[in-house]
């Protein structure tokens, strides 16, 4: 399994306002560069915050020709994937719909009532518990996603999932989109929430930077021997 990371913060490393409101942080040129990058993934992963918050659709736009050559003969939409501990995914949510496979991962803590509903609602649900039992082991949850055939994961997002990820040691790539704009705010959302690291901070090198609209792409490597 390989997992990219993309994300587009502010200046000072915020994804959205303090209100937790999407903000357009990046412009036409970079929401081209994230299209390619969702179009070469097989399965675009977030948070249930950002289900909750901004009800997308993680699919790619079919008006656009540029859709079959940048999926690369692989027909459809690449799968959707729901980092979702407790299943609050609401069940009219965009992501359950018809138009691409919807993987659900969700802890042993999540009651078998949501579980089944979600099911009905057209989720396929995981369950992969951490040593609590609530929440989701993303390394188990990422070996599983990769025994139904997926292979390349992009992760957009938010802020807890992607720590989880960085947590979890499942990180290959990080690109970050930085806007010209300063958003502030102690309890704005950032591109790395969660508990935070003291110690075994994930290792990165630069390896290109790319102006695109008002602002910069930022791209790693993870884990890249120092």
């Amino acid at each position: 399994m390989h997992v990219v990371v993309n994300a587009a913060q502010s200046v000072d490393g915020k994804l959205a306002a303090r209100n937790r409101e999407q903000l357009r942080i990046s412009g036409t040129a970079d929401f081209d560069r994230v299209d390619r990058v969702r179009a070469a993934a097989d399965a675009v992963l977030v948070g249930v915050g950002t289900v909750l918050a901004d009800d997308p659709h993680l699919t790619l736009d079919e008006e656009d020709r540029r859709v079959e050559r940048l999926r690369n003969g692989r027909s459809g939409h690449p799968a959707r994937v729901v980092v979702d501990s407790t299943g609050r995914t609401p069940t009219d949510a965009r992501v359950l719909d018809d138009a691409a496979t919807t993987h659900l991962l969700v802890s042993e803590g999540a009651s078998t009532e949501r579980r089944e509903a979600l099911a009905e609602a057209g989720a396929e649900v995981i369950v992969t518990g951490s040593d609590d039992g609530d929440r989701v082991d993303l390394a188990s949850g990422v070996d599983a996603l990769a025994e139904r055939g997926i292979g390349r994961l992009m992760v957009e997002g938010g802020g807890e999932v992607i720590y989880s990820c960085f947590a979890a040691g499942i990180v290959d790539e990080l690109h970050v989109y930085v806007g010209s704009m300063v958003v502030g705010g102690r309890d704005a959302p950032t591109l790395v929430d969660g508990e935070g690291f003291v110690e075994g901070f994930p290792t990165l090198e630069l390896v290109g930077t790319e102006r695109l609209d008002d602002g910069i792409v930022l791209s790693y490597d993870v884990d890249a021997a120092p």
